[in-house]
């Protein structure tokens, strides 16, 4: 662990924390778990006012505090992470088909957004700054892939660039969080209520699968542990969308659903990556995570032409496909932690 981390132990009680796109999945679970942590005060910065208004009222705490207005727009960044001493940058576009056809605009809130983030957050001296990425940002093959594997760029290159900064940048990488927008979970529970068959991209395709709150373990485990430019992943199990579909299925009191073969959607991977190879060489496991450190590496190639980098053979990417792999009743098991997921079925039990 750095000196930096412990001459600066982090404490969340009493802080001001900026939360970039609140409002939503991730967003909205971060803010309820640091009210209950004490957390001195939230600012919820995101572009959506009916939103806004919703969690107002939904919330009701004084220590949360609305902006409006967009990462792209870095005026209106700069006032939401005023004061702040965390940032969780969850701002996004994310949702596969809609940046395939609009790559452009994932470019501006993605890349530019997250660079407006660091850099107004370095310049207001606030302490860390955790930003959210994806498994698909590994190996990427689409759009949103692509774009959030620049903003892990970014902001290793502000951690590489700026040693000496007050401001702790660093990033957590997590796989498909259930029950999140885009989710299709709520897509399969719809169906099933309407009678309709359950449609699947590729059934022997594997996603990581992860909750909410385990993915605000991820980005409080980063911001008590992280060195500049760090990336933390957090382990998780997955399952073959057939399996996931199944499970849903099962936990309404169908074992044996009607299933309808769609095709995959425009950038889909049969497998997603959390943990590339030559990043394995390199990680720490740090029990339930794996952190990979930056690469501080200057310009001056000619430094490294004798001892070059770690050779990455007999090394394998941590995958959808190669890690733990959930049967049916083991997914339902976890479906069963979801908050979201027990209230429909005690509504319809009911």
């Amino acid at each position: 662990m750095s000196e930096k981390i412990l001459s600066n132990p982090i404490s969340i009680s009493d802080s001001v924390v900026t939360i970039t796109g609140g409002t939503g999945s991730f967003g909205s679970t971060m803010a309820m778990d640091l009210l209950r942590k004490g957390v001195g005060g939230i600012n919820i910065f995101s572009r959506d006012e009916a939103k806004q208004d919703a969690m107002r009222r939904r919330i009701d705490d004084v220590r949360v505090h609305y902006f409006i207005g967009d990462v792209r727009d870095a005026d209106s960044v700069k006032r939401a992470v005023r004061g702040a001493d965390f940032v969780f940058h969850a701002a996004a576009l994310k949702q596969v088909p809609s940046c395939e056809f609009f790559p452009e605009q994932a470019v501006k809130t993605n890349v530019r957004g997250s660079y407006n983030v660091i850099e107004a957050a370095a310049s207001a001296g606030v302490r860390s700054v955790v930003l959210l990425s994806t498994d698909k940002a590994v190996y990427p093959v689409n759009a949103m892939g692509m774009t959030k594997a620049l903003m892990e760029k970014t902001a290793q290159a502000f951690a590489r660039n700026n040693p000496k900064s007050t401001t702790t940048v660093a990033l957590t990488r997590y796989g498909n969080v259930m029950y999140s927008r885009g989710s299709v979970i709520p897509l399969f529970i719809q169906q099933l209520q309407t009678g309709k068959p359950l449609t699947l991209t590729e059934p022997l395709m594997t996603r990581f699968l992860m909750s909410l709150e385990q993915s605000v373990d991820l980005v409080y485990h980063a911001f008590f542990h992280a060195a500049p430019g760090d990336l933390f992943v957090r382990k998780a199990p997955a399952s073959t969308v057939e399996t996931l579909a199944r499970a849903v299925a099962s936990l309404f009191g169908n074992d044996d659903p009607e299933i309808r073969v769609i095709g995959a959607r425009h950038g889909e991977k049969l497998h997603e990556t959390l943990v590339s190879r030559a990043e394995m060489v390199k990680a720490e496991d740090q029990g339930g995570y794996f952190r990979v450190p930056l690469d501080s590496r200057s310009l001056q190639y000619e430094l490294y032409f004798e001892d070059g980098e770690t050779r990455t053979a007999g090394v394998n990417d941590y995958t959808s496909e190669n890690t733990n792999r959930l049967s049916v009743e083991q997914t339902k098991d976890l479906l069963l932690t979801i908050p979201e997921v027990a209230a429909v079925i005690e509504r319809i039990v009911a």
